[in-house]
């Protein structure tokens, strides 16, 4: 599609030279990122401009320049990233126009990372092109590179001169899903989670295929094209270097800098936590934990040299007996890592999505009512359900055939006073004979027997709600859904279509992240399946949640019908269906919640009106009206793409709204930003049957058994230390990586407003941290909740664990 550059450039040059000293001269400055050998690329790198208003008679594309070489490339930094900033000249024919794109070849044998190229015009005009991926050398990818400037167009207002590069660089982006892809190739296609599983190892490392059938549905992800496995040819084989070499598109790649600071995290977790504990058991010859002493040294000893807060750690390890505490466990369920699953209990007894009634009774609950009736207090709004009945049910006999001892559970918490919540009762199942089930119902007390035993009860309910977490609010329901958007806006918009400008941040590092994932964390035999309860089982489970489209036994309204995928989301219909708060026209958002000391949701909303309202100023800049919206062709078949093929399992017309209007699409782009940013910020980690006598003989003991051994906490502590990590290139909600990310100069302007917006959001979060009335926002260890805390006043480039930020993007 691009044209050839010259075949003899020896003298291509001298001619050049000797025919076009006398014509206009546009200046350009090239950053690479400074890598072992990009201080010497000058030589090897050719540069070529492309006119976005004069055509090349007979070709239907824009005008190209001669070519030009790089020359004195000066070391420099940007930030915290290092790099090199080469200068280049290219003479212009009067009758060229202005520059709309730049042709890059890169003649080197190595790949190079190019962040940025800038022209200068003789009448000082600059012209900015953000690329930011990797360029290849061209005896790969036999052509050179095309990176359009970064002025928007829609496609019906693209000129002439770059019509048919636009198309031409869409198709070659597409794949047709055939082919084992090499690294080099800029293509992008979808596939089945197919590669979680590797029977090459035997039958106990064989997964479900998830993805592509009524049974097992899921997104889809990024094609690789690996050949299937030998004993499976449903698997695709296993990817090799440790799991680590998957192929992604050179726009997917972590930068220099942030694979180098990643690596450096990850050795350092090692260091800090599991060369320690080998250490350990070494010497001491087991593997559990002995004591709740013990277990305190772990996590918080001095001796790893961890690099958390040591404020923070003190004021953990002070208050580490409080987190037994009722009101502790209630606050989790508002403003800890999974704080959307909570809603209001609205028919007693609960009752499951096949009918099973909970055995909790009237009289259990009332007992811990400060007086009041259970109707009273469910007229007052006052009863709330933490539900992790109806998904698990039908796994926990598989999964409690893995060595572990899982119930399902129902937490029912009442609404006190000063807003804190206290969970009044906890029903624990297990199957029965004949689709039965087993329950037992746990009720608050402080000492003996029955004390120990809602302990007990009340760390079930913990376990349950870490797996939902990880499994279903983090990986679900923001990286793999995020993932087919990617696929999708690559395939379908044009690098010059504003919707991509505007979603580019919020897909940086995203495809690189999960393929990671599924390589060393979600793979059979992987990290997650070694620290989490549900083992084998974790992708299956969220399959059928998806499918479902809810994991309690009373279904949320699906977002989908009014955004677009997810169930537990913070929407202002969401939040109402849940039970959380009342519909309220006089509200910035829509709604009042039922409470305002509900961290996740009152900092969540402030959050949500402000990317909406710069979505809608945003669109509204380059739609006038609907029918602009609907007659945009690259639009609609994006829109299309994530419906049928995305997310092609959820298809049906009742799980999707249209794209009919400019609300429709604000309203998803809205959510998809939200999804990618905020909500992966707000759930994203920062830091068989009891033997009853050995219960009774001794409580403590039989608890520290019930957890996992030591190196297995271990290892849980050292990942969520790596992936708790912001890198010092992470750029933040209101955040542009370049102040030149766009020529529009009314949507810089825009832009700034949501800048100052998310600071008023700083603003009102610090004042409620400070309110000491607000009980649930700081918790007994006075650590301020700060995870939907935006940081886009950080622009210092602040990495390490900060515990808070809202990232752009699903980027660790």
């Amino acid at each position: 599609m691009q044209p050839t550059l010259c075949a003899d450039l020896r003298q291509c040059l001298i001619s050049s030279a000797e025919n076009t000293a006398h014509l206009p001269v546009v200046e350009g400055a090239v950053v690479i990122n400074r890598t072992s050998g990009s201080s010497k690329l000058g030589k090897y790198v050719i540069l070529q401009l492309c006119s976005r208003t004069q055509m090349e008679i007979g070709t239907g594309r824009g005008r190209l320049t001669q070519e030009a070489r790089l020359r004195r490339g000066k070391e420099a930094q940007q930030g915290k990233t290092k790099t090199v900033i080469y200068k280049f000249s290219v003479h212009v024919e009067p009758d060229f126009g202005e520059p709309g794109a730049v042709l890059v070849m890169n003649g080197s044998r190595h790949k190079f990372f190019l962040c940025s190229v800038t022209l200068t015009a003789s009448d000082s005009r600059r012209i900015h092109v953000d690329c930011n991926s990797w360029v290849y050398p061209i005896s790969k990818t036999k052509g050179p590179r095309l990176f359009f400037s970064n002025t928007s167009y829609l496609p019906r207002e693209t000129p002439a001169a770059l019509q048919k590069l636009r198309a031409e660089e869409l198709e070659s982006l597409r794949g047709d899903g055939t082919g084992e892809r090499r690294k080099w190739e800029r293509i992008y296609d979808y596939d089945l989670y197919n590669d979680l599983g590797d029977p090459d190892r035997g039958p106990g490392y064989a997964r479900t295929v998830l993805g592509g059938s009524e049974d097992h549905p899921y997104p889809r992800r990024g094609r690789t094209g690996r050949p299937p496995s030998d004993a499976d040819p449903k698997t695709e084989s296993r990817p090799g270097l440790l799991g680590l070499d998957v192929f992604l598109p050179p726009d997917e790649r972590f930068s220099p800098s942030k694979m180098s600071e990643f690596v450096l995290n990850s050795i350092q977790a090692v260091v800090h936590f599991l060369i320690p504990e080998l250490k350990s058991l070494t010497s001491r010859g087991h593997g559990d934990f002995e004591s709740f002493d013990q277990l305190t040294e772990d996590l918080y000893s001095d001796q790893r040299r961890r690099p958390f807060d040591r404020k923070v750690i003190n004021r953990l390890k002070h208050f580490l007996p409080v987190i037994s505490e009722d009101e502790e466990l209630g606050r989790e369920m508002i403003s800890g890592l999974n704080p959307a699953v909570i809603r209001r209990l609205e028919v007693f007894p609960p009752t499951g999505r096949g009918g099973s009634r909970s055995s909790i009774t009237t009289s259990q609950v009332e007992k811990n009512l400060d007086g009041l009736t259970l109707q009273k207090a469910m007229k007052e709004r006052r009863i709330f359900i933490l539900d992790h009945h109806d998904y698990l049910m039908p796994y926990l006999a598989r999964i409690n055939m893995q060595g572990v001892c899982i119930y399902a559970s129902r937490t029912l918490l009442f609404l006190q006073a000063d807003s804190t919540m206290k969970p009044v009762a906890i029903e624990l199942s297990l199957p029965g004979e004949a689709g039965g089930e087993i329950n037992r119902v746990f009720l608050p007390a402080r000492d003996g027997i029955e004390g120990a035993l809602w302990q007990l009860a009340k760390a079930h309910v913990a376990v349950n709600d870490s797996g939902h977490h990880q499994l279903i609010s983090h990986w679900l329901k923001t990286h793999a859904a995020v993932e087919p958007f990617i696929v999708a806006t690559r395939r379908q918009l044009s690098t010059m279509h504003p919707v991509y400008k505007l979603l580019e941040p919020h897909f940086k590092d995203t495809m690189q992240i999960n393929a990671l994932a599924r390589s060393v964390l979600l793979n059979a035999g992987g990290v997650l399946e070694k620290t989490m309860f549900p083992r084998k089982l974790a992708m299956e489970i969220s399959s059928a949640i998806y499918r479902t489209g809810a994991s309690t036994s009373r279904p949320c309204r699906r977002i989908s019908s009014r955004g677009i995928l997810l169930n537990e989301i913070i929407t202002q219909n969401q939040i109402i269906s849940q039970g959380m708060a009342i519909e309220d026209p006089g509200e910035p958002s829509g709604v009042r919640l039922l409470f305002e000391d509900y961290p996740y949701a009152a900092d969540g909303l402030e959050i949500w009106t402000a990317i909406k309202r710069w979505i809608s100023n945003f669109c509204s800049v380059f739609y006038s009206t609907d029918d602009a919206m609907n007659s945009d062709v690259e639009i609609q078949a994006w829109w299309s793409e994530i419906r049928e093929v995305g997310h092609g399992d959820k298809r049906g017309d009742g799980d999707w709204r249209p794209m009919n209007s400019l609300p429709d699409l604000v309203e998803a782009l809205t959510t998809l930003i939200w999804i990618a940013s905020a909500l992966h910020a707000a759930v994203h980690p920062r830091r068989g049957t009891a033997e009853f006598a050995e219960f009774m003989a001794d409580p403590d003991k039989f608890f520290l058994t019930m957890l996992p051994d030591r190196f297995t906490t271990t290892l849980g502590l050292a990942l969520i230390e790596v992936l708790s990590r912001h890198t010092s290139d992470e750029v933040y909600l209101g955040q542009r990586p370049s102040p030149e990310w766009t020529d529009h100069a009314r949507v810089r302007q825009l832009f700034e407003e949501f800048r100052r917006d998310l600071l008023a959001v700083e603003g009102t979060i610090r004042t409620r941290n400070s309110t000491t009335a607000l009980r649930n926002r700081r918790g007994p260890a006075e650590i301020p909740y700060t995870l939907l805390h935006p940081d886009t006043s950080n622009v210092r480039g602040e990495g390490g664990i900060t515990g808070r930020g809202i990232p752009n993007s699903v980027s660790i």
